[in-house]
């Protein structure tokens, strides 16, 4: 009895001694991972490292903010922001680190991830959005072409009926008007310019024997002083335009102008012009006969 139990007892740990062996043989399930692989961010950070690279110098040339390079490298996808986002990051990375992206991103997907979201038909939207704007744009364009045309006719019009104006004007307009125009006859005499009529008078039958002066303001204002020959005061004060003074001595007359260009002069009969220049102040002495001044 002893010895038959015995026997059934090994025949069993034989048994399942033969399962174990068969099951280690078969090597591991499908689905199970490996305890010996590397995690994803095991394997980035390896491959940074071989390739020499810092974790500032991956984030410049990826764009991926410094904090998510750490945690994907501690295999926290928490910070992603998702599965688009966390796919789209592994590639980046392995990319800059020279990693099989496609890899990575198919292993992110059996531990962590969801199936990717087809981006196609989004693809053809925007495609079909942007139709109508060129159809747009090319409507725009036509009326443009449009509306230049019809300014470039309205322009031509004006120029073109202004010629045929002028002609009626010409065909309209009397005979006499252009015998009027017409050029005078070589046998006809020039006619002669009409002599500037002088605007005061000269002074009439100034007397020989003494000096005789005649002030005139003209084109503005002009102070005056006249003294005779023994130092009398004749006048002094201001001559307005159009005013007018003369003075008589048997000896002289001395005078100060200011504003001289305003006072015009006759002395003895004979008309001197302006006194002076505009603004200047002269010094005048005149006696009898030729005047000169002194």
């Amino acid at each position: 009895m002893t010895i038959g139990k015995s026997s059934h007892r090994d025949h069993g740990r034989s048994s399942d001694a033969r399962s174990a062996e068969t099951d280690s043989a078969a090597g591991p399930q499908p689905g199970a991972v490996s305890d010996a692989a590397p995690t994803i961010g095991r394997v980035l950070a390896d491959a940074r490292l071989a390739a020499g690279l810092t974790v500032d110098e991956v984030s410049a040339s990826t764009r991926v903010r410094v904090p998510i390079v750490h945690a994907i490298e501690e295999d926290d996808f928490s910070r992603c922001g998702g599965d688009f986002y966390a796919r789209g990051h592994l590639r980046s990375l392995a990319r800059a680190v020279g990693a099989d992206g496609d890899a990575l991103v198919a292993r992110y997907d059996e531990l962590h991830g969801t199936a990717p979201v087809v981006l196609a038909p989004v693809a053809r939207l925007d495609a079909k959005r942007i139709r109508p704007d060129r159809g747009r744009a090319t409507w725009t364009g036509a009326m443009l072409v449009a509306i230049a045309a019809v300014v470039l006719l309205i322009v031509f019009n004006l120029f073109s009926s202004r010629p045929a104006k002028v002609a009626a004007g010409a065909a309209s307009s009397p005979l006499p008007s252009v015998a009027a125009s017409a050029p005078p006859s070589s046998s006809a005499s020039p006619a002669q310019p009409p002599a500037p009529a002088p605007s005061v008078a000269p002074i009439a039958a100034a007397p020989a024997d003494k000096v005789t002066v005649k002030l005139v303001a003209e084109g503005g204002t002009s102070w005056v002083s006249a003294m005779d020959g023994d130092g009398n005061s004749l006048f002094q004060n201001d001559m307005d335009d159009g005013s007018n003074q003369t003075f008589t001595d048997p000896k002289q007359i001395k005078l100060v102008i200011g504003n001289a260009a305003a006072v015009h002069l006759y002395v003895n009969g004979k008309d001197l012009g302006p006194a002076g220049k505009d603004g200047q102040v002269v010094h005048l002495t005149y006696t009898p006969g030729d005047p000169q001044a002194g």
